[in-house]
């Protein structure tokens, strides 16, 4: 197998060397049009090309991953589609594309498969399935809060693309976590926001937002986003009567409060947790190593992908209400 990774950047190499651990054997090449990545990716390994059509035409790729800035998405996965390749592609935060590509990819019978990590992880799955055991109404709580500037601490957070509006970074959580919320709660009727700033950031948009989603079943969740908090927070909470869940963000605590003994009990979804150090601790990479498997599964005809772009038109559209809501 060869893959083909456009955007050597920190999710590219992310990619490359998780792919390399599921598939010792792969060759990986990369594409990127800044010579100084180009030349670090090849002291790890990757033949870097400057161009898609350079890389092309020169190997015959088994399928090509986009990790570049999400706006620039849309093109690369139309030339990729083009080329005959399947595409992995990480987040793209606006629809630019979208239909278009879909029936690319569907006349040409390739793979269109998009990442949405947090609905790999243990915990999420965990708490999805309780909440469709539970027969009784719920409500849910959720604040996730991340300051920008430490997100690249090596970059400007104004020189990536976080900086700007229509791929800010809370635009860029509620593009992280409402797929898992929609898987376990279901579709979203009605949407209340409201945004402002707290903060002395120079941003072209909101860096804090206070969310109701009404969800078609009547379960309703509030949601705090920001781009603020000094510690990387991600706090949920379910409750119902019968049923109350907690989770501090990371596989160590998770939580199912049990009412006969007044406590809370650990789940452990893990047996094992990796982590990168670089990151908080609330990003855990087993959930990455876990989308690229399926990934490869759905290359390979044995699975189908549990995410695409027709359900992720739905989320950006969420994503949209509840922009013009705050308005």
């Amino acid at each position: 197998m060869e893959f083909l990774i456009v955007g050597l950047g920190s999710m590219g190499k992310r990619r490359a060397r998780l792919m390399r651990g599921l598939a010792p054997d792969a060759v990986i090449c990369g594409v990127d049009a800044a010579p100084a990545r180009r030349a670090e990716a090849e002291t790890l390994g990757i033949t870097a090309f400057e161009s898609i059509k350079a890389a092309v035409s020169a190997r015959r790729f088994t399928a090509a991953l986009v990790c570049t800035a999400p706006l620039s998405h849309a093109a690369i996965i139309s030339e990729l589609l083009d080329a005959g390749l399947p595409v992995f592609t990480e987040l793209n935060l606006v629809a630019d594309g979208y239909r278009e590509n879909m029936k690319k990819a569907e006349e040409k019978g390739v793979l269109l498969f998009l990442s949405s990590t947090m609905l790999y992880r243990g915990e999420t799955r965990y708490i999805a399935d309780r909440v469709r055991q539970f027969d009784r109404p719920v409500s849910y709580l959720y604040h996730i809060g991340q300051y920008l500037p430490d997100w690249h601490p090596w970059e400007n957070y104004k020189n990536f693309f976080v900086g700007d509006s229509r791929t800010g970074g809370c635009r860029e959580i509620f593009g992280i976590e409402l797929p898992w919320l929609l898987d376990a709660f279901g579709p979203v009727r009605s949407v209340f926001a409201v945004a402002d700033k707290l903060s002395n950031l120079e941003l072209p948009y909101p860096d804090r937002w206070l969310v109701t989603l009404t969800h078609e079943n009547g379960v309703r969740g509030q949601l705090a986003v920001d781009v603020v908090c000094p510690k990387a927070v991600r706090s949920f909470e379910v409750f119902g009567e019968g049923l109350h869940l907690f989770w501090e963000g990371n596989p160590r605590e998770l939580y199912d409060f049990d009412h006969d003994s007044g406590e809370k009990r650990t789940v452990t979804t893990y047996q094992t947790v990796e982590q990168d150090p670089r990151y908080s601790d609330n990003i855990v990479e087993n959930a990455y190593v876990d989308e690229l498997a399926e990934f490869l599964a759905c290359l390979r005809g044995e699975e189908t992908a549990r995410y695409g772009f027709a359900e992720d038109l739905a989320t950006l559209g969420v994503i949209d209400e509840i922009e013009r809501s705050a308005e």
